[in-house]
């Protein structure tokens, strides 16, 4: 395992436990040695479990025995959810609004025009910087991997300062490497470097996943390339991208003046909205709901910066990449770990920059309806394992370190009440008003009132009210498409339009039934694995 240098509290982030700060390579309970810290590690991992069947179960019996109270925290509830949306709407507009300015900026020519003196990094010119662009690779077919490579040609930047890495896993088999040949023979000479890299199956401390191969090719393009060039390491920004994602003409020019020009760009990730669409003409219904509804959040969590965690596609500079010894290989969420790891590394002192600038990815489509719906089901799954996050940051926050108490309750608060929120406020908003009407009828004290006869009345017109952001997200959504296939008639716009309809049970059985089956596997020690999302294009 590789140690990693020094950070700012002193301490190496190694995986031995003779290392103060070993605990950062931790995944779970069972890989710390102490057995008092893997009990305390234990309890955190309990913890969003038991806070959301907890809930389920306290709903159920105030409804069944304190069915007043119950009735006026569900009217209570209602109006803070439809007061929380209309809020989350001013925040997406404003997203929306910045990312389209940000996509019509020259960042070229802001690049030319920034004074030497703004320049946050020791470099004589931006032309000086690398971008180092990693591309995880399993199975995906040649048609989505070629999309990204030509998105990199089509982007703007000049290509000689690109260091392209396609990320291979060795198990992925013969044909995922004669694809990879073809994208070298067409695209290899086009960048200033190009690496293949095969990641090993089977290695010791990792976990089948993007993060075990992020890691190693994170290793061998340092012992490759840059160590063998001696390329500064505040010169290299890396970006760890989906293999289906594609960037945008004028992204990394977005992101180099942003790294040039951050508060302190060695101690901050750097996050572009992801946009769920290179397919979505040909998705179902019920997947590009969920792809935007993705991309909604994290356009809303920009406008929040205070927020916002890194999430799927996201860059950061190679120095405090190569000091926290690169990506966790033992970890599900690798894309939010990695801020989580820099957060604790740094004692605090690590921030995620939003880039209102997109990039686009594939909505889930596995070519049939069916099929779809499961791989949206595990996919949902997997994102909801984030929760894994939970004990290691609370975890960290019992060890000795300088991050102020106000920030570890900051940050501890926002995390436990995101994934609370994610497993418990759909179940809440759509089926907790009927519940003390349902099981609460023994009380004739409460069935006799005007509450009980009215609550659901109230609670449906709270919530038909606050579909007044399903409008704004229609909205939205239309704007986001790209050019519509020669094949699909116009008609395709309006179901576009109406497919929000489906929110409701997208929400219920697609995102929170996904994310309380994912604490509830933490909670009761049945650790998930890393799925990879299979990836499929229908020609136009």
């Amino acid at each position: 395992m590789i140690k990693s240098g020094i950070g700012k509290a002193g301490f190496m982030s190694g995986s031995s436990p003779g290392d103060p700060q070993y605990y950062l390579r931790a995944a779970r309970a069972s890989d710390l040695a102490d057995p008092r810290e893997r009990m305390r590690f234990r309890a955190f991992e309990i913890l969003p479990g038991v806070l959301t069947w907890c809930t389920f179960l306290s709903m159920v019996g105030a409804a069944r025995y304190f069915p007043t109270a119950a009735a006026i925290f569900i009217i209570l509830f209602d109006v803070y959810w439809f007061l929380r949306t209309v809020y989350l709407s001013f925040h997406l507009r404003a997203g929306f609004r910045t990312t389209r300015e940000q996509q019509e900026t020259d960042w070229i020519m802001k690049l030319d025009t920034l004074s030497l003196d703004a320049y946050r990094v020791p470099i004589r010119s931006w032309q000086e910087l690398w971008h180092l662009v990693i591309f995880p690779m399993y199975q995906e077919p040649y048609e989505v991997v070629r999309t990204s490579f030509e998105s990199l040609v089509r982007s703007g930047y000049p290509l000689e300062r690109l260091i392209v890495v396609l990320a291979l896993e060795a198990r992925a088999g013969r044909d995922a490497t004669l694809v990879a040949e073809k994208i070298k023979q067409e695209f290899g000479a086009k960048f200033g470097r190009f690496l293949i890299t095969v990641h090993p199956d089977g290695l010791p401390g990792e976990i089948v996943g993007k993060a075990s191969n992020e890691h190693w090719a994170a290793k061998e393009v340092m012992s490759r390339l840059i160590e063998p060039e001696k390329i500064p390491h505040e010169r290299v920004i890396v970006s760890v991208f989906d293999v289906d994602t594609a960037v945008f003409p004028g992204f990394f020019g977005c992101l180099a003046y942003h790294y040039l020009t951050a508060e302190n760009p060695l101690r901050a990730s750097f996050q572009p909205v992801p946009l769920f669409i290179n397919n979505v003409w040909h998705a179902p219904a019920f997947a590009r709901v969920m792809g935007f509804s993705s991309t909604f959040w994290q356009m809303m969590q920009q406008a929040r910066a205070e927020r916002l965690i890194t999430f799927s596609s996201h860059s950061m500079g190679l120095k405090p990449l190569t000091e926290i010894g690169f990506w966790q290989p033992n970890v599900v969420s690798e894309d939010s770990r990695i801020f989580y790891h820099c957060f604790l590394f740094y004692e605090g002192d690590w921030e995620v920059v939003p880039l209102f600038f997109p990039v686009s990815m594939d909505a889930n489509f596995a070519g049939t309806f069916w099929g779809t719906l499961a791989n949206q089901y595990r996919q949902q799954r997997r994102w909801g394992y984030g929760v894994e996050n939970i004990p290691y940051l609370l975890f960290g926050f019992t060890k000795p370190n300088r991050i102020p108490a106000a920030k570890k309750w900051e940050y501890g608060f926002s995390i436990i009440e995101g994934f609370h929120s994610w497993a418990t406020n759909t179940i809440l908003i759509f089926f907790l008003g009927w519940l003390p009407i349902l099981i609460g009828r023994g009380d004739i004290a409460f069935t006799s009132t005007l509450l009980s006869y009215n609550l659901p009345l109230i609670t449906k017109w709270i919530m038909a009210a606050a579909m007044i952001g399903l409008v704004t997200s229609s909205f939205v959504s239309i704007t986001l498409l790209p050019p519509r296939p020669p094949s699909l008639g116009r008609a395709k716009y309006l179901l576009m339009a109406l497919q929000w309809i489906l929110m409701p049970a997208t929400m219920v059985f697609l995102s929170t039934i996904p994310a309380v089956e994912a604490q509830t596997r933490l909670m009761l020690g049945k650790y998930m694995g890393f799925w990879t999302t299979p990836k499929a294009r229908k020609i136009a």
